[in-house]
């Protein structure tokens, strides 16, 4: 098991493929291991060196309790120190909702370690995030069975690897996590990398990620029909086709 440190918090990562440096950064409620799942390792690694991390609070990760651990910057500088632990100077990032949110956070803090960004399902303007709070405290007053209940109640019956997530959900971390989002829109104009924003047609942040996009110099916007926030994201063929179609006319690719 290969874990990358950061003032002390252990970041968990796994490899594979070969090729440019490509990380994916998951979404809410989710570890590395949705990537290969959902097929997304698979459908990449025949070209790039696909780089999978579990976030601070997820997975295999340490799993801070206090709020001050989950500052954007520190969560910019775990996936830093993934690439500097791999000996990598720059790589491509795709990360999707939370991950998204890491890519605008990369916009800021750390462009100069990567040579594109590709953000999906995710806008850079304030969020409150009292609904993940909401049900970070279900999760400490019911119980993990009761929350994947739940789960299952709103978004259909979960698949083994989902269940186990679910009951190995560490709500008291991400409650600690879930700190309103300031606003990122001034980092926008500054983005000089070559940036790919896509939302599906239904997703409530499609309308502003479609904002973000026009606002990057380099930036562009694809809005998968049909589609919400959870369904951009499970639609893998139609992602990868875009990410691939990107990354294809990206400098050094």
């Amino acid at each position: 098991m290969a874990y990358a440190e950061n003032r002390g918090v252990r970041i968990y990562y796994e490899t594979a493929g070969s090729g440019p440096p490509l990380v994916l950064h998951h979404w809410s409620l989710a570890t590395l291991a949705d990537w290969r799942v959902l097929g997304y390792v698979q459908a990449f690694a025949d070209d790039y060196r696909v780089i999978c991390m579990d976030a601070r609070g997820n997975g295999r990760s340490d799993h801070p309790q206090v709020p001050g651990a989950y500052s954007l910057e520190q969560r910019v500088g775990d996936v830093v120190a993934v690439l500097d632990d791999l000996g990598i100077r720059k790589a491509d990032f795709f990360g999707y909702s939370l991950g998204g949110w890491i890519g605008f956070g990369i916009g800021r803090y750390a462009q100069d370690r990567f040579r594109s960004l590709i953000i999906g399902g995710q806008h850079a303007y304030a969020q409150s995030m009292e609904e993940m709070r909401e049900l970070a405290r279900f999760g400490i007053d019911h119980g993990p069975v009761a929350f994947a209940d739940m789960c299952e109640a709103d978004f259909g019956v979960l698949s083994a690897e989902e269940k186990e997530q679910m009951l190995a959900q560490d709500f008291s971390a991400l409650l600690a996590s879930a700190q309103d989002r300031a606003d990122l829109s001034d980092a926008l104009p500054k983005i000089s990398l070559p940036c790919l924003l896509f939302a599906g047609e239904k997703d409530a942040v499609q309308t502003l990620a479609r904002e973000c996009a026009s606002r990057i110099p380099r930036g562009s916007f694809v809005s998968l029909p049909g589609l919400d926030h959870l369904g951009a994201i499970v639609n893998r063929d139609l992602v990868v086709s875009i990410v691939r179609s990107f990354l294809a006319g990206v400098e050094g690719h």
